[in-house]
């Protein structure tokens, strides 16, 4: 359904017959860590985030996977933990 409160004629999951479904009945205003974003847009003078009502949660852990201006790191400077049994046996096959 269409949003009728905040984002007016935006598609949201949120909407029922009732009105919108999530907490208190809003969406709520982005963060400073979605600055730079795509999906954030203005309605009504404030910016929200098209994909999450709350993006504050979406942060709270760690990057927000909808942050489309996040690049993902992996840290490869690791090891690779190889299991004993299985090296054992390839160990063993070799021979």
């Amino acid at each position: 359904m269409q949003c009728d409160t905040i984002k007016k004629g935006v598609e949201c999951t949120f909407m029922t017959a009732r009105g919108c479904s999530y907490k208190e009945g809003q969406c709520y205003p982005i963060v400073e860590k979605c600055n730079g974003c795509d999906r954030i847009h203005e309605f009504g003078g404030q910016t929200y985030c098209k994909s999450y009502p709350e993006p504050a949660m979406k942060w709270e852990h760690n990057a927000c996977n909808f942050a489309t201006h996040v690049q993902a790191t992996f840290d490869k400077s690791g090891q690779v933990k190889i299991n004993p049994i299985k090296a054992s046996k390839r160990a063993a096959k070799k021979r």
